[in-house]
């Protein structure tokens, strides 16, 4: 009893005390939001001027994803081994860094690189912004604060791309890269200022360096693979055998490797909690969602509605408007009633609809019918995305928060880079062959060209992603077409996902959450009392004067 009441009597922190907590925290996943939504609307022109292929424009956008997807599991183990505040100001610097040198390059190799040493940083700051909210805010309480998160994420999202596009259009994209420095230097200022944690013990040990290569062989295997197979190689020959074998071959030696580490990586332990378990599933459908959406509407505005970036910015708002919605108001309502999976069984057929929708879409669709659909699409994200990463939390012991949040965060990226390849793949294969099947109308339309047929028909056969707003009408209306189908398909590379995510929400164990923060959870451990809220042990203690701690026959 008296570790019910010690427990029970533990000073919580004021809104006033978390709000000054989360600024820095919130600050800096801003500063790793703008830095990647800022170049997404001037994507499609800075690949034109780097005269990159559309290979070139998924491997700018995967390169990120894929560093983002190995580096999240690392950084969650460093965090329940190391300082975290640490971890977390790293993570920035590394971020930031790589994003102002991508502002350098000249050429499409370079940008890609760069891009690949910013997914580090990212992952940094997408594992430990979670693991460093539960050390601060219970469960039951995060809700309300999610709100600030997706206020964050939705200024950064729509201002990014606005901001991008603005400033592509005035004075060159490469200043897209530089806008976000000056916000890192404030926030690596206030995180050292303002974020206060509770003080625990940290282990010293060994990494797991062995299971971060082989993580790495096989993800980058399977992605490589996904992303050239059908246009350098056919999806069936020797090349797809030794890439495809080896994917195995190192998923397989990685789960050696992790059963016999002291330290693993991704503990496999972890899949026996069937919370964790089914919320990667359905992580892998958000994180599809999520970023193929982001990455191919907007080349969707450029090529298929000939928009200049700041108007594809502008035209994307409907989407991030039912994010944020969703995230602001179904974060309320979660910690105002402390139930949660009615939302996410909304957001995950909300998912199915807006994938499927968008598959329907052509170059002159109505836009407010687009808008509908983005809308839809962004609130099953809203309602999805960070309440996952809750749920797992709520069932995680104290000492595994971090490999288990960025373990969900992980496999979330993870679908986002496989299914953001899968996309890529599928538009880098239908554009050539559309344009194959309807080139008579190509070569008529460069007969009315007159002086500037040659031009064209050199520019087109440069392979170079074509700058289609700046196209002759007659050549333009092909070229929408053709691109407004491809994209639209590779919609279709979501919807079976989202389906088996809502198969996965609906097993979801319904488990109430709880209003202890991760450290109280785990001072509570030692008397047994890590699943039991505050409330609830003391609504028993009122009820029967004992309480019955799970796994224990004794009543205290």
């Amino acid at each position: 009893m008296s570790s019910v009441s010690a427990t029970a009597e533990r000073p919580t922190k004021t809104s006033r005390q978390v709000l000054e907590a989360l600024t820095g925290l919130l600050l800096g996943m801003f500063v790793s939001m703008l830095a990647s939504t800022v170049v997404s609307s001037s994507l499609p022109v800075i690949i034109h001027d780097l005269s990159g292929s559309q290979n070139s424009y998924t491997w700018v956008v995967t390169a990120t994803l894929l560093t983002t997807a190995i580096s999240t599991p690392v950084w969650g183990k460093l965090a329940d081994l190391y300082n975290r505040k640490l971890l977390f100001q790293l993570a920035i610097v590394i971020f930031v860094a790589a994003t102002a040198v991508a502002g350098l390059s000249q050429t499409p190799e370079m940008l890609i690189a760069c891009r690949a040493v910013q997914g580090l940083g990212a992952g940094g700051l997408a594992a430990l912004s979670q693991v460093l909210m539960a050390d601060i805010i219970s469960p039951r309480e995060r809700g309300r604060y999610m709100g600030l998160f997706g206020a964050v994420m939705a200024v950064a999202t729509v201002g990014g791309p606005l901001l991008g596009g603005v400033i592509t259009d005035a004075w060159g994209w490469r200043w897209n890269f530089f806008v976000a420095l000056p916000f890192a230097v404030a926030a690596l200022i206030i995180v050292q200022r303002t974020l206060k944690l509770p003080s625990r013990e940290t282990k010293k040990t060994s990494i797991d360096y062995l299971g971060i290569v082989l993580l790495a062989a096989a993800v980058s295997l399977l992605l490589i693979w996904i992303t050239l197979a059908g246009t350098d190689f056919d999806w069936w020959s020797v090349a797809t055998v030794w890439m495809v074998g080896g994917a195995i071959l190192a998923t397989a030696l990685f789960i050696v490797v992790e059963v016999r580490s002291k330290e693993p990586l991704i503990p496999l332990t972890l899949f026996r909690n069937r919370t964790f378990t089914l919320a990667v599933i359905a992580s892998i459908s958000t994180g599809i969602a999520m970023f193929g959406a982001a990455v191919y509407l907007s080349q969707y505005m450029q090529l298929a509605r000939g928009a200049t970036p700041t108007q594809a910015g502008l035209m994307t708002i409907p989407m991030i408007g039912g994010l944020l919605l969703a995230s602001i108001v179904v974060g309320a309502l979660i910690t105002r009633w402390g139930r949660w999976k009615p939302y996410l069984l909304i957001g995950s057929v909300l998912l199915i609809a807006g994938s499927s929708l968008l598959s329907t879409i052509h170059y002159d669709t109505n836009f407010f019918v687009v808008s509908v659909y983005m809308f839809l699409l962004g609130a099953g994200v809203g309602m999805t995305m960070q309440n996952l990463v809750l749920v797992v939390q709520n069932t995680s012991k104290p000492a595994e928060i971090g490999v288990a949040s960025s373990g969900v965060t992980f496999f979330r990226s993870l679908g986002g880079t496989i299914g953001t390849a899968l996309m890529g793949a599928v538009v880098a294969a239908l554009v050539p062959d559309l344009l194959s099947q309807r080139a008579s109308e190509v070569t008529t339309a460069l007969g009315t060209l007159g002086d500037q047929a040659q031009t064209w028909a050199a520019t087109l056969q440069s392979g170079s992603l074509p700058e289609v707003a700046s196209m002759p009408s007659a050549l333009r209306v092909i070229f929408e077409d053709v691109y407004a189908y491809s994209i639209s398909h590779a919609f279709l590379i979501a919807v079976p996902f989202a389906i088996l995510s809502l198969i996965a929400i609906v097993f979801l164990p319904n488990k109430p959450l709880t209003r202890m923060t991760t450290s109280e959870r785990a001072a509570a451990s030692e008397a047994g009392l890590a699943t039991v809220s505050v409330p609830e042990a003391m609504e028993t203690l009122t009820a029967t004067g004992s309480v019955r701690i799970p796994g224990d026959d004794e009543e205290r």
